[in-house]
């Protein structure tokens, strides 16, 4: 039996997630070893469950021996090293700020789509993207329509095809009886 293509979206039943998570990991962990007995590599491979379990791989000696060979070789000095992590809390404030503005604006979206505000007060910008995401909303509400029309469909004609059988062998027992 062939295998069909798997779509990259998140599992939504738990034991299957587990159940795919596991079977993943042990074929990335495989694959590393495989690489690395191939090519004569040395390969470190972290996982972090979704748990917060930790799995490793380090294919020649340990994963902390690894580490520092990456850190030795990346030609980033402690103090360039020490200044990015400085660094960090400005980047997550411009983040913030970032998703702050794009949370109002998709909510402000939503107002005037459900009317609760009047269009015309919309700069040309704002309107633009209100009718570009509506055109997204629309296409994708009328593709889930068509998918759920055509199973309705194919369920009607299966019914239809059980009805048939059904009415010859009625029929059948009909003319048997005359």
């Amino acid at each position: 039996m062939a295998r069909g293509k798997v779509q990259m979206r998140r599992i939504e039943n738990p034991v299957h997630r587990q159940v795919t998570f596991c079977k993943r990991r042990m074929g990335l962990l495989k694959k590393a070893k495989e690489l690395s007995v191939l090519c004569d590599a040395d390969i470190g491979v972290i996982v972090f469950s979704p748990h917060g379990k930790i799995y490793e791989l380090a294919t020649n000696g340990n994963m902390q021996g690894l580490i520092e060979r990456y850190k030795n070789k990346s030609n980033l000095p402690e103090a360039q090293a020490e200044s990015n992590e400085q660094n960090i809390p400005q980047v997550i404030q411009q983040d913030v700020l970032l998703l702050r503005q794009e949370v109002d604006l998709l909510q402000n979206s939503l107002r005037y789509m459900y009317g609760e505000r009047d269009i015309s007060h919309m700069n040309l910008g704002e309107l633009q993207s209100l009718e570009s995401n509506l055109e997204v909303w629309v296409n994708n509400i009328r593709s889930t329509k068509m998918q759920i029309m055509s199973r309705e469909i194919e369920m009607l004609k299966n019914k239809e095809g059980i009805l048939k059988a059904a009415n010859d062998i009625l029929q059948e027992r009909e003319l048997v009886q005359d």
